[in-house]
Parts: structure tokens; C-alpha cells; sequence
């Protein structure tokens, strides 16, 4: 018996000691995606601003870069700069899988904050909920009345920031998606180019 009350004692001093880390990761990532909503902005006004509807293999044929996102003109630069060297097509390759991969790995805070930000919520919410019972068995109803204010709250910001961060992934994946593509084009562009020029010569 003395074993399973220094058990539960245990249980409820990890779980309270676990509220202070929660309510600053919740702070702390509700600044973040904050800041971060500035540079979404910024993305989605610069692609506003350009052509809604390109001919993207002319365009590449063409070298011209300016009616495409900035990775995509970024990405068309990096090839010219290799497309002299020695085994060009395998360069090119790594290159637009290197691209390919960063572009992915850069929407993974999003991911991420999908989940952690209703889980944290969730904590953040149950451990209030557990000393605020305790409260209530006391009869002290201002300190249960606080703690009811900390659940409520939590769960409302983890909900939001779940919410704002699968919006931000899903609007910023098709991007990366049309980025990716128009990229391939690219790449088969200046390789066709290349092996035309290669078969002039011999």
C-alpha cells in the first residue's frame, strides 16, 4: 500500500512539475509562428505578384526565369554554373534532389507543430484539471476557478496554433509541389539542350 501511494505521490509531482515547461513551449511557439506568419506573407505576396498562368517549358527554354517563384529561378541559376562540368547529368541530378530534399525538410517545423501544438494543449489543459479537482474537494473555489482559466486557455492556444500551422503546410505544399516540377522541367530543359549540342558536334 505505502509502495502504491509513493507511486501515485511521484506520478503527481512529475505531472505538476510538467505544467511550467508546457505553458513556455506554448508561449514560446506562439511567438514563432507568429514571426513566421510575417514570412509566409512575404512567400505568398511575392507569388501573387507573378504571372497566375506561365507556359512553363517555353519559358525555360527561353531562360526566362522571372515569371517563376524565387527557388525556381534560384535552382535555374545553380544550373547554368554546372552544366559545363564533368558528368553534367549526374551533377544536375544530385542537385535537384539536394533542392528537392531542403524544400521538403523546410516544411517539417510545420509538421511537427501540427501535432505538438493540440498535445501540449492537451497537457497543458488535464494537469490544471487534476489540481483544480483537488480544489474543489477542499472547498477552495479561487484556486479552482485559476486553474480552470489555465486549462481552458492552453487548450484553445495548442488548438490555434494546430490549426494556423496546417493551414501555413498545406498552402506552402502545393508551392513546394508546383516549385519541384517546374525544377524537373528545368533539368530536362538543360539536359535536352546540352545533348543537342553534344550530337551537333560530333
Amino acid at each position: 500500500m505505502e509502495i502504491m501511494a509513493l507511486l501515485k505521490s511521484f506520478i503527481y509531482l512529475v505531472s505538476s512539475s510538467l505544467l511550467a515547461p508546457v505553458l513556455l513551449l506554448l508561449s514560446l511557439l506562439t511567438i514563432r509562428l507568429v514571426i513566421y506568419s510575417g514570412n509566409f506573407f512575404a512567400l505568398w505576396l511575392g507569388r501573387k505578384r507573378l504571372p497566375h498562368r506561365v507556359d512553363a517549358i517555353p519559358s525555360l527554354a527561353n531562360h526566362n526565369f522571372s515569371d517563376f517563384p524565387q527557388p525556381v529561378r534560384s535552382f535555374s541559376q545553380k544550373l547554368d554554373a554546372i552544366k559545363e562540368v564533368e558528368q553534367a547529368e549526374l551533377a544536375v541530378l544530385n542537385l535537384l534532389r539536394d533542392t528537392e530534399h531542403q524544400m521538403w525538410k523546410s516544411l517539417d517545423h510545420l509538421k511537427m507543430l501540427i501535432r505538438i501544438g493540440p498535445g501540449l494543449g492537451l497537457i497543458g489543459t488535464l494537469i490544471p484539471m487534476s489540481t483544480g479537482l483537488a480544489s474543489l474537494s477542499q472547498g477552495d473555489l479561487t484556486r479552482l476557478s485559476g486553474d480552470l482559466v489555465i486549462a481552458f486557455t492552453t487548450t484553445v492556444v495548442g488548438m490555434a496554433l494546430g490549426l494556423m500551422s496546417y493551414f501555413f503546410f498545406t498552402v506552402q505544399r502545393r508551392w513546394v509541389e508546383e516549385d519541384v516540377k517546374n525544377m524537373e522541367l528545368a533539368a530536362e530543359v538543360l539536359m535536352g539542350e546540352e545533348a543537342g549540342r553534344e550530337g551537333k558536334k560530333q
